[in-house]
C-alpha cells in the first residue's frame, strides 16, 4: 500500500473506532481507542486458526509497512508536542520550574538507571539474557511519561491546577531529555559509541542545551512574523511552518527536536498569544491545534493497539514484563518522590501530588518508538515485547483506574460523562 492509502486506512479506522467507542464503550478516547483497536488485532491473529490465514497475513504486512518509530519521532511527535506546549501557560510553568527540571533530568536518569537494574536483575531470573547496557537502554526509552490519556481525567476529577501544570510540564520536557539518553546508551549498547564522559556530556548539552536555545530563535522568528500580519490562514501556516520546518532543521543540525518545539510553543503559546495574535486568530489556531492534537493522538493509539500484529512473544517476555510492571510502578514513586521530598523543604506540594504522579505517569507510543528504532538483533526483540506489554497495562489500567484515585483523593464526586 503507498503512503495515501495507509492514510486513509488508519484515519477511517480511528474515525470508526471513535464511534464506536463514544456510542457504546464510553472510555477516555485515547484508552478507548487503543483498546478496541488491541482487541481487533487479537482477533485477527486468532482468525488465523480458524482458516482466515490470508486475512492475518494481510493485516500483519500492512502494520509491518507502517515504520512507527518514523511516524511518530519523525512526523506525528512534533505536532503533539508543539500542540500541548501552546496550552501551557508560563507563568504557571516558571511557578514550578524546579519541580519539572529535577523530574526531567534527574528524575529520568534515576529511572533509567534503577529500571535497567531491575530488569538485568528480572530477566536473569527467568531465564533471559541481557547484557546489562541493553537493560539500560530499556530503562531509558520506558523512562518517559505521556500525559496525553491521563490529563483530562485529571482534569475532570479536580485535581489543582499546579499539579496539572507538574504532569504537562515533566511529560513536555522528559521526552527530549530522554531521548538524548537513550541516544548515548544504544550508540554505547551497538558499538559504535564509546563510554567517554567528556563526549557523552558534550552530546548532551548539544542536544538538550542546543535544543532550548534553537527553540527560542525558532519561536522569536515566528513571533515576528506573526506579529507583522493580521490574518488567521497565514498565522496557523506560519506555526505549522514553525513545527515542521524547525522539527527537521534542528535534527539536521544535531540538536533536540522535541526540546526545541516544546520551546517554541511555548513562546507562541503565551507571549505569541497575547502580544501578535488577534482575538480572531486566537479563536482559529485554538480550534486548528486542538483538533489536529486530536486526530493525530487517535490515529497513534489506533496504531499502538495494531502493532500487536507484528511482534513477537513468548512465555518469558510475558513473564518479564509481569513482574517488572510492579517494580517500574514502584521505581517512577522513587523518581518522583526522591526529588519532591527535597522540595518540600522549599516549597508547599499537596499531600497527594507523588500518588498522582506516580500512578499518572503513564507511558505510552515515545517508549515503543525508540524500542522499534533499535537495531534487528535477538536484544531487540525481547526489548520490544517487554515495553509493548508495559504501555498496554499503563494505559488501560492506569489509565482508568487514575480518575477513580483523583476523585477519591482530592474528594470531588464523580461528573456525568
Amino acid at each position: 500500500m503507498g503512503l495515501l492509502d495507509t492514510a486513509a486506512l488508519l484515519l477511517t479506522l480511528a474515525a470508526l473506532f471513535a464511534w464506536i467507542n463514544h456510542r457504546f464503550i464510553r472510555l477516555p478516547t485515547a484508552i478507548g481507542l487503543m483498546l478496541i483497536a488491541l482487541v481487533v488485532s487479537l482477533a485477527i491473529s486468532a482468525a488465523g486458526a480458524f482458516g482466515f490465514e490470508g486475512m492475518r497475513l494481510q493485516a500483519e504486512a500492512l502494520v509491518t509497512g507502517i515504520d512507527f518509530n518514523e511516524a511518530l519521532m519523525q512526523g506525528m511527535l512534533s505536532f503533539l508536542l508543539f500542540a500541548g506546549a501552546l496550552h501551557v501557560n508560563l507563568e504557571d510553568l516558571a511557578r514550578q520550574k524546579a519541580v519539572i527540571a529535577s523530574l526531567a533530568t534527574i528524575g529520568v536518569l534515576l529511572s533509567t538507571f534503577l529500571v535497567g537494574t531491575a530488569t538485568w536483575w528480572v530477566l536473569g531470573w527467568v531465564g533471559l539474557e541481557l547484557p546489562f547496557i541493553h537493560c539500560l537502554v530499556f530503562g531509558a526509552l520506558i523512562s518517559p511519561t505521556d500525559p496525553i490519556a491521563v490529563m483530562g481525567i485529571l482534569k475532570s476529577a479536580g485535581t489543582p491546577k499546579s499539579l496539572e501544570t507538574k504532569i504537562a510540564g515533566e511529560s513536555l520536557f522528559n521526552d527530549g531529555v530522554a531521548v538524548v539518553v537513550f541516544l548515548v546508551l544504544a550508540g554505547l549498547a551497538s558499538g559504535s559509541a564509546e563510554l567517554d564522559v567528556g563526549h557523552i556530556g558534550l552530546l548532551f548539552l548539544e542536544e538538550a542545551v542546543g535544543g532550548v536555545v534553537f527553540g527560542l530563535l525558532l519561536g522569536g522568528l515566528g513571533f515576528w512574523f506573526i506579529s507583522q500580519v493580521d490574518d488567521y490562514p497565514t498565522e496557523v501556516l506560519l506555526t505549522l511552518a514553525m513545527v515542521m520546518g524547525g522539527y527537521s532543521l534542528a535534527s539536521a543540525i544535531h540538536v533536540s527536536g522535541p526540546i526545541a518545539v516544546v520551546v517554541a510553543g511555548l513562546l507562541i503559546g503565551n507571549q505569541g498569544r497575547l502580544l501578535a495574535m488577534s482575538a480572531k486568530t486566537r479563536e482559529h489556531l485554538d480550534g486548528f491545534w486542538e483538533l489536529l492534537d486530536e486526530v493525530l493522538n487517535a490515529v497513534l493509539f489506533v496504531l499502538i493497539g495494531l502493532e500487536v500484529l507484528v511482534l513477537t512473544f513468548h512465555e518469558e517476555y510475558f513473564l518479564a514484563a509481569l513482574l517488572l510492571i510492579p517494580l517500574l510502578v514502584l521505581i517512577r514513586l522513587l523518581s518522583v518522590g526522591i526529588p519532591v521530598t527535597v522540595l518540600r523543604f522549599f516549597r508547599e506540594f499537596s499531600p497527594y501530588a507523588v500518588t498522582l504522579m506516580t500512578w499518572g505517569g503513564l507511558r505510552g507510543g515515545i517508549s515503543v518508538a525508540l524500542a522499534l528504532s533499535l537495531p534487528r538483533t535477538p536484544e531487540r526483540e525481547v526489548i520490544v515485547a517487554i515495553t509493548y506489554v508495559v504501555v498496554v497495562f499503563s494505559i488501560l489500567v492506569q489509565g482508568l483506574t487514575v480518575g477513580p484515585l483523583a476523585r477519591r483523593l482530592t474528594g470531588k464526586p464523580r461528573t456525568a460523562p
